[in-house]
């Protein structure tokens, strides 16, 4: 007499949200990049098991890479200083219109530097610059 064959259930599928309704955060844990459905109020990270809280609706997130361990920061935008979790390293956050741009002097890497620095360090070939106002700058301060 044959024995019926009972099927195994199918393994559920995981829910996958719609184009669009995504986000990332990092985890609080590894520095992981996750992604989650919008509306989740914490992510888990399967590679560490850490639970991150995600910020609620309407905050503004912005990143940085830590100057001491290059790992991608994740802060609350408007935030003065982030230290990092990693090498506790505190980074500066600055807006758009608080820093600038110059040329390293040595192997002209492009350097970012606080606005009304005096000079600049590499972090590639650590030759200091020294930071001079253009004769441009100074017209636009006189006009």
């Amino acid at each position: 007499m044959p024995v019926p064959l009972i099927p195994y259930a199918a393994p559920p599928v995981p829910f996958t949200p719609p184009n669009g309704s995504q986000s990332q955060i990092v985890c609080s844990g590894c520095r992981n990049l996750l992604l989650y459905p919008l509306g989740a109020t914490s992510v888990c990270c399967a590679v560490c098991n850490a639970v991150t809280v995600v910020p609620s609706p309407g905050t503004e997130m912005a990143q940085l890479v830590c100057g001491g361990c290059h790992m991608l920061l994740m802060y609350m935008h408007g935030a003065y200083s982030v230290q990092c979790s990693c090498c506790h390293t505190i980074n500066l956050a600055l807006e758009a219109n608080q820093v600038a741009h110059v040329n390293c002097a040595n192997c002209h890497m492009l350097l970012m530097y606080p606005d009304g620095a005096r000079s600049v360090k590499c972090a590639v070939c650590n030759f200091v610059t020294s930071i001079v106002d253009s004769p441009s700058s100074e017209q636009k301060l006189d006009s």
